[in-house]
C-alpha cells in the first residue's frame, strides 16, 4: 500500500508540469503535420485508401520522426524534467523525511516515468488514427476500407517501448545523480547524436541509444549483433536501473 500511495503522490506532482505537456505535444507533433499535409495534397488519398496495408504504411510513415528524433529526445527530456521537479522546488529533503523507504521512492518515480511512456504511445496511436481519417472526412472521400490492424499496432508499440527503455534507465540514473539538469540532458543528447552516426557501423549496438532508430531502419538485419534488439534493450535497462538504484541508496547527499 505504501508504494501505491507514493506512486499516487508522484503522479500528482507531474500534472501540469513541463514533462506532462511534453508527452502530449510530442505524441501529436508528427500526426498534426501529416494531417495538414494530407489536406493540402489530397490527390493521393483515394488511391491510398484502397490498399490492403493502408494502416501499416501510414504507421511506418508516421514513426520515422518518432524513432529517429521524438522518442529518444522526448525520453531524455521527460525523465530529466520529472526528477528535476524535486530539485526545482527544493523538496528532496521533504520527500526523504516522509515515512517512505528510499526503494519505494525510487521505483515509484520510475513507474511514473514508464506510465508516461505508455501514455505517449497511446496518444501517438490516436494521432495516427486521426491522420488516416480526418483528411478523408474533410475532403469528402470515402474512408479507408482496410481494417485497423490492432495486433500489428500492439506489436510495434511494444517494440518501440522496449527499445527506448535503456534511454529511460540511463537518463534516470544521471538525473538522480547530478543536480544540474544540463549534465543529464547534455549527456543524453551527445549519446543520441553519436547513435545516429553509429548506425552504419558494424558494432552500432554498443550504444543503446541506437535501438530506437535501429529498429526503424532495420539496421540489425545489415549488421546482426547475434541477439535481438529487444533482449539487448532489456539487458541495458536492468543494468542501468540496478546501477542507478545502488547509486541512489549510497549517495550521501540526496538533493
Amino acid at each position: 500500500m505504501n508504494f501505491i500511495y507514493c506512486f499516487e503522490s508522484e503522479w500528482l506532482k507531474k500534472k501540469r508540469s513541463l514533462a506532462s505537456w511534453l508527452v502530449i505535444y510530442g505524441a501529436f507533433f508528427t500526426p498534426v503535420f501529416i494531417i495538414i499535409a494530407r489536406i493540402i495534397h489530397s490527390s493521393p488519398l483515394y488511391a491510398a485508401s484502397l490498399k490492403a496495408d493502408y494502416w501499416q504504411l501510414l504507421w511506418k510513415s508516421a514513426t520515422e520522426s518518432l524513432a529517429i528524433f521524438l522518442l529518444p529526445m522526448g525520453a531524455i527530456m521527460a525523465v530529466t524534467l520529472i526528477v528535476q521537479l524535486e530539485y526545482k522546488n527544493n523538496t528532496w529533503k521533504q520527500l526523504h523525511a516522509v515515512p517512505q523507504r528510499f526503494t519505494t521512492i525510487f521505483f515509484a518515480k520510475l513507474f511514473v516515468i514508464l506510465l508516461m511512456m505508455v501514455q505517449f504511445f497511446l496518444l501517438f496511436d490516436i494521432g495516427v488514427y486521426l491522420c488516416g481519417t480526418i483528411p478523408y472526412v474533410i475532403k469528402g472521400i470515402s474512408l479507408p476500407k482496410a481494417p485497423l490492424p490492432l495486433l500489428f499496432l500492439l506489436k510495434e508499440n511494444f517494440n518501440y517501448f522496449i527499445t527506448c527503455l535503456p534511454i529511460v534507465a540511463l537518463q534516470y540514473l544521471l538525473a538522480l545523480h547530478f543536480k544540474n539538469f544540463l549534465v543529464s540532458i547534455g549527456a543524453g543528447f551527445l549519446l543520441w547524436v553519436a547513435a545516429l552516426a553509429m548506425l552504419s557501423w558494424p558494432y552500432w549496438y554498443i550504444n543503446p541509444y541506437t535501438y530506437c532508430p535501429g529498429y526503424f531502419t532495420g539496421v540489425s538485419g545489415k549488421h546482426n549483433p547475434g541477439i535481438s534488439i529487444q533482449v539487448l534493450s532489456m539487458t541495458y535497462f536492468f543494468v542501468f536501473i540496478t546501477a542507478g538504484y545502488v547509486l541512489y541508496l549510497t549517495k550521501k547527499e540526496k538533493g
